[in-house]
């Protein structure tokens, strides 16, 4: 370590005084599979992320956009914005944060291996102007250009060039670069120690430049252990027993028992994070059926006759005890575009979905496998087996392939699927950032369908996302409601629910509930 971040560390121990440092023992399902902040675009790696790296612009607790790295922005003219930085910034191994550090962070999200193209897809480049001044210049307008910014870390050009890793890891090929393991942040924690799927310690950063804002001026803790515990029951017994502090995902079958425990705290709110099950409708043969020759989920009346098969309310009562939302729309209500007319469903209907099938020629039905998270998303492998079950009541019989969520996203980005189940949260908190993500055709253009690993392609779709990207006012809305319609129409998923997130954490810690499901330990105080 560095004699500056080790003094840094030192600090951060000892300025607030022996007596006041905190520790929390935090705990989820799952490990972030890279430390690489412009990799993966996955909420298990942002968790940790963010409590490390900075954005140009933050969030506050409710999710608006707040002053980061840069103290304030403007647009300039249609297609430049211009960022004045914060001044005195160090990055946690000693570099001074510049303009030049944005531009090479720009860039690199920028790059063919980065999974972040969905928030860079209208830059054209970055500008230092000044040492602490920096423009972004689009190709078209973007008026929701910040609001993707806050999702875009910084790194420090001089510690990535100097360790070889100048674009971001390529993990669709397994690559192993310095940024899977190592960090070098300007946020309000640093990487103490990483052993993957097993213990993560981060320390506090007394250099932090926020530890003065408001909201962080009461926040006390000063390490971080997280250890991800795949058991449900064995992450709940640590929580219970003192040996963790803080648990992200509880199951919901506890939650009764958390919340009548001394000691113990259960937060609970809806997330911006809707789940689907998404078909693979581009291949003419799928890989994981019986039928041969065709593609069954081509056709509008097979996705249907699936869609009719889920009995949503049942998953709602039984599976998810009453902690979700059922949907028949892409995202929740907080997102920006959200129309109520066409949050509607397909009913639940199996004699509907056998005609159905009967018609489209499977009269006999077919095999296919559904592919399957087992520790991303709230009751993940117990929402995939309840759908199996419907769908083999109407003659799709359903093999089930759960897996943990490396390889579950290492599968799924190969296109190496049939059918599977995503969940799929909002950053931006516009429409745009899900429709261009899940079902913009993959035609290379930077964040078009960049998680469309189904490759649902429809050019009328294309047409209203381009719209989106561009209009604005009662135009742009006008794009947003036709897209949903035609989202609901055309049967590219079948969305299941919105989540409701619980968090169970010890009685004596204060933190914001979150409605993106990530935790900031930098609003976070132990008392």
């Amino acid at each position: 370590m560095r004699k500056w971040a080790l003094a840094a560390a030192m600090a951060a121990l000892f300025g607030m005084g022996a007596a006041e440092a905190r520790t929390v023992r935090w705990a989820a399902s799952g490990d972030p599979n890279t430390m690489d902040p412009h990799s993966q675009n996955v909420g298990t790696v942002t968790m940790v992320l963010q409590q490390i790296y900075d954005a140009l612009i933050a969030r506050n607790p409710q999710l608006g956009l707040a002053p980061g790295l840069a103290t304030r922005w403007e647009q300039q003219e249609p297609n430049r914005w211009r960022f004045w930085l914060r001044d005195g910034v160090r990055f946690h191994e000693g570099e001074a944060f510049t303009a030049d550090d944005v531009v090479f962070s720009i860039t690199r999200a920028l790059a063919p291996t980065s999974n972040f193209g969905i928030f860079v897809d209208t830059i054209e480049r970055a500008e230092q102007v000044e040492p602490l001044v920096v423009d972004i210049i689009t190709k078209t307008p973007d008026p929701i250009l910040p609001n993707k910014l806050a999702s875009i870390f910084m790194m420090s050009r001089s510690w990535s060039e100097r360790n070889n890793a100048p674009r971001p890891q390529n993990t669709r090929a397994r690559e192993e670069i310095f940024t899977v393991r190592n960090t070098n942040g300007t946020g309000a924690f640093r990487l103490q120690s990483r052993e993957a799927d097993v213990r993560t310690v981060l320390a506090r950063n007394a250099d932090w430049w926020g530890w003065r804002e408001e909201g962080s001026r009461e926040a006390n803790v000063t390490e971080i252990v997280f250890r991800p515990i795949g058991s449900d029951a064995t992450r709940i017994a640590a929580l219970l027993s003192g040996e963790v502090d803080f648990v992200l995902d509880p199951p919901l079958q506890d939650l009764t028992r958390l919340r009548a425990a001394q000691g113990i705290r259960v937060l609970e709110g809806p997330e911006v994070r809707s789940l689907y099950l998404v078909f693979d409708t581009h291949r003419d043969e799928l890989l994981y059926s019986d039928v041969r020759g065709r593609n069954p989920f081509r056709d509008l009346r097979v996705r249907q006759a699936l869609y009719h098969a889920v009995d949503i309310q049942a998953i709602h009562r039984t599976t998810m005890r009453g902690q979700s939302v059922p949907t028949g729309t892409l995202f929740p209500p907080q997102v920006n575009g959200y129309v109520q007319a066409e949050d509607v469903r397909l009913p639940h209907d199996q004699a509907r979905a056998r005609a159905l099938l009967t018609e489209a020629g499977y009269p006999n039905g077919f095999q296919i496998t559904l592919d399957c998270s087992n520790n991303r998303y709230i009751n993940d492998e117990q929402i995939c087996q309840a759908i199996a079950a419907m769908w083999a009541r109407v003659g799709v019989r359903t093999q089930l392939n759960a897996m943990p969520l490396a390889p579950f996203f290492a599968k799924i980005q190969r296109e190496d699927t049939s059918v599977y189940m995503l969940g799929w949260g909002v950053p931006t908190l516009d429409a745009l950032y899900s429709f261009q993500s899940l079902l913009a055709t993959r035609n290379g253009a930077q964040g078009d369908g960049i998680w469309n690993y189904g490759r649902y392609s429809n050019p009328q779709m294309d047409a209203l996302i381009q719209r989106m990207k561009t209009e604005t006012g009662e135009a742009r809305q006008a794009a947003v409601t036709e897209a949903l319609r035609l989202y609901r129409t055309d049967v590219p998923h079948i969305p299941l629910h919105h989540q409701m997130i619980p968090w169970a954490l010890r009685a004596n810690i204060q933190m914001p509930h979150m409605a993106n499901n990530q935790p900031f330990f930098r609003w976070a105080r132990v008392n």
